[in-house]
């Protein structure tokens, strides 16, 4: 393989000017095993308190997993109080039930969470601050944390922390060490870590920290092992606590699919126990995806008939029942397909013509199946769309839509967040469902949850819905692994593309995606190692390449480069090369918060959502940035939150997106965060040339081979395969 070049200048390697990352810490922290444990009554009451049936539920969690008792005796108890489960799908020989009518997310609600903030009054300050700021104080809390802890608690947050000093907990990036010094403080011997408010407000601490970390839920022995790290004294005592208090739901998930119908009269104890893990989790998560299997149970069920028979036909008159979907015939579908691109489109097209849930998965090249599809299905007089997750992919999906590249008034290339918030797309109904008949969904793994089930509860009866993308990639930045579950699941037709991807990149991140890193002839230097002993050699070579070497020797400036590096923090983290980049690219004092017109950003307007962009001016009102031709103003208070510094980011801030050009760092104190999904998804965001900085030494192989994913616990897969039949082969 090519080497990287010479280089040509120093390069400074002062830390970032941007934003910092983390939140104020409290002062005062200590270990939670060191409180005062006298032995008086807390303010959060006692054990008293919960119910007998709450007792026996949280001691038949713990038979179960201890063998004591049988899953079967255990799922003929009440469960704990929660949504009720929705009836199984109707059979696909079956027409569908026709489906209630149900509140729809209206289009202000949007897919993402956007970054509202309170209002604030002539000052800046965020109502309650003040009060805040003071109880912060004589706890020996920063008093920058007021407008955060206002924010997150509400215009009550003073009288809130002072009645339980723990919330504090709620605020993004406070520690439990950092909490419990601050109760020590305000309470004195009063604090005990067997505090119910403490025991309380640890469990969401840990279950919304497992979200960061992709879980939807725990399982029940991992909670309890949590709990035991953070010196709650006794882990069993604090889960029935916070289970007899709604605090945390319980779950019964199957550890395998479910058995297939029993013949009649077989009815052996053996085939009745089915094995099952118990699952703590928080009702926000739990309803996300129970919401979601709903709503893709009701897609997968609609189609009564494989097609719509032709207009007139006996079958057509057969198939005019509730549950009948109407659109173009099968013929006019076929004749599609035949017209399609490649083979692997014209699958596509024939199985969308008869299912309302389909999953496609494929690369890079593969995305213009999807986009033949919605071209195709336009063409027949649908309503179709397909949805990008940033501006990038969008701008890529309309290219390869000819309509959209002829300039059509109603573009069928959308972005997720403009099409739920109604600002790009069909808009909605009357009863808030999208106007669409088609939804392709690219890039599919990095929907979260959340974000799936509002899409897919915003989709009307009868519509077909294809979720695409390459399995290979990371997961979402939000908690789940919706594409991975659904296709786990095996309830919906699953097309796989045929269509490789081209040149010596697709051939290194091929052999990636089944677990071996190959060495690939590159004589266009297509594909560079660059080697190095250390971060601070790493960081110079990032910027000789970005600067000097790639666009003398691939012909791609500054500007279509992307780095890409496993985390923000360490000598080689996006922070340092950030610094490094800036000054070689675009010096300057940073006079903005720490920004300069041309800086590249990554603005996040919503957690687990960032969208790259460049500053373009300061105005009174804050930073004036371009976002792909979309022009955004970032408050000047939420400047040194929502915005980084861009030319160096992470591979899940990189995913969904792709460059002429990445350069992808691998330094060697980062080698723990290298997953074969890691380096699959950041090897393959360059189009036409790939360097590697390498000093992970044999760690990178080791984990091509050996280390597919950081899994992650989530109930979709099992939700599914109790709501909706299995696919025929």
């Amino acid at each position: 393989m090519a080497s990287g070049g010479t280089a040509s200048g120093s390069v400074g390697e002062a830390e970032a000017s941007g934003p910092a990352a983390g939140t104020g810490a409290p002062k005062g922290a200590g270990s939670p095993d060191a409180a005062d444990t006298t032995p008086e009554k807390t303010s959060g009451g006692g054990t008293g308190r919960r119910s007998a049936a709450a007792e026996a539920l949280a001691a038949a969690v713990r038979a179960v997993e201890s063998g004591e008792r049988s899953a079967a005796s255990f799922f003929n108890e009440p469960a704990p109080a929660r949504r009720p489960a929705p009836a199984p799908a109707a059979p696909a020989s079956a027409p569908a039930a026709p489906r209630p009518p149900q509140p729809r997310p209206g289009p202000a609600e949007g897919a993402v969470r956007a970054a509202s903030r309170p209002r604030r009054g002539p000052d800046g300050e965020v109502p309650g601050a003040a009060g805040v700021r003071q109880v912060l104080t004589a706890g020996g809390a920063p008093e920058s944390l007021a407008g955060r802890v206002a924010e997150v608690l509400g215009e009550r947050a003073a009288e809130a922390l002072r009645e339980d000093p723990w919330q504090l907990l709620a605020v993004p990036g406070v520690r439990h060490d950092q909490a419990d010094g601050f109760a020590r403080a305000l309470l004195g011997s009063e604090c005990r870590p067997d505090d119910e408010r403490r025991v309380r407000a640890l469990t969401g601490w840990l279950l919304e920290r497992a979200a960061l970390e992709g879980h939807t839920a725990l399982e029940s022995g991992a909670l309890r092992t949590a709990l035991a790290k953070v010196s709650v004294p006794d882990p069993d005592e604090a889960l029935r606590t916070v289970i007899a208090d709604g605090e945390v739901l319980v779950f019964q998930d199957a550890l395998d699919a479910p058995a297939a119908v029993r013949p009649a009269g077989d009815d052996s104890e053996e085939d009745a126990e089915q094995p099952v893990r118990i699952l703590l989790g928080l009702d926000r998560y739990a309803l996300a995806e129970e919401s979601l299997a709903d709503g893709l149970a009701r897609l997968a069920s609609t189609f009564s008939v494989p097609a719509v028979p032709a207009e007139g036909s006996a079958d057509a008159e057969a198939a005019d029942g509730p549950g009948a979907v109407h659109g173009p015939a099968a013929a006019d579908w076929e004749k599609a397909a035949a017209a399609a691109p490649s083979a692997s489109a014209a699958e596509l097209l024939r199985t969308v013509a008869g299912h309302g849930l389909v999953a496609h998965s494929g690369g890079g090249a593969a995305r213009a199946e999807p986009a033949a599809l919605v071209a195709a299905a336009r063409a027949m007089g649908l309503r179709a769309y397909a949805a990008a997750h940033s501006e990038d992919g969008r701008r890529r999906l309309a290219a390869l839509i000819d309509a959209d590249a002829a300039g059509d008034a109603a573009p069928s290339a959308v972005t997720v967040a403009g099409l739920l918030s109604g600002g790009e797309g069909p808009g909605r109904d009357e009863e808030g469902a999208l106007e669409l008949d088609v939804l392709t969904v690219l890039d599919a793994p990095q929907l979260d949850v959340e974000t799936a089930a509002m899409l897919v509860e915003s989709l009307p009866d009868g519509a077909r819905l294809v979720l695409s993308g390459d399995p290979g990639v990371l997961w979402s930045a939000g908690p789940g692994r919706v594409f991975a579950d659904l296709l786990a699941a095996r309830r919906c037709p699953q097309v796989v593309s045929r269509t490789p991807d081209p040149g010596p990149v697709g051939e290194l991140v091929s052999g990636i995606g089944i677990g071996e890193l190959n060495q690939v002839e590159a004589p266009g230097k297509e594909v560079v190692i660059v080697p190095v002993r250390d971060p601070g050699e790493a960081v110079h070579r990032t910027v000789q390449l970005v600067a000097d070497s790639v666009p003398r020797a691939i012909g791609v400036p500054p500007e279509g480069t992307q780095v890409i590096t496993p985390g923000h923090g360490g000598a080689a983290g996006t922070r340092a090369l950030n610094a490094a980049l800036k000054e070689r690219l675009n010096p300057g004092p940073g006079r903005f918060g720490g920004f300069d017109p041309g800086d590249r950003v990554a603005y996040t307007p919503a957690p687990g959502r960032t969208v790259l962009a460049t500053v373009v001016s300061a105005e009174a009102d804050g930073l004036r940035l371009d976002c792909g031709g979309t022009p955004v103003v970032v408050a000047r208070e939420d400047v040194g939150e929502l915005l980084r510094h861009g030319w160096a980011i992470t591979a899940h801030q990189a995913a969904g997106s792709r460059w002429p050009a990445a350069v992808v760092v691998l330094p060697g104190d980062a080698v723990s965060a290298l997953t074969r999904s890691w380096v699959y998804t950041a090897f393959s965001r360059g189009e036409r040339h790939l360097s590697v900085v390498h000093g992970a030494d044999a760690a990178l192989p080791r984990a091509v081979a050996e280390i597919p994913f950081k899994d992650r616990t989530t109930r979709l897969r099992a939700l599914l395969q109790a709501q909706v039949p299995p696919t025929s082969p």
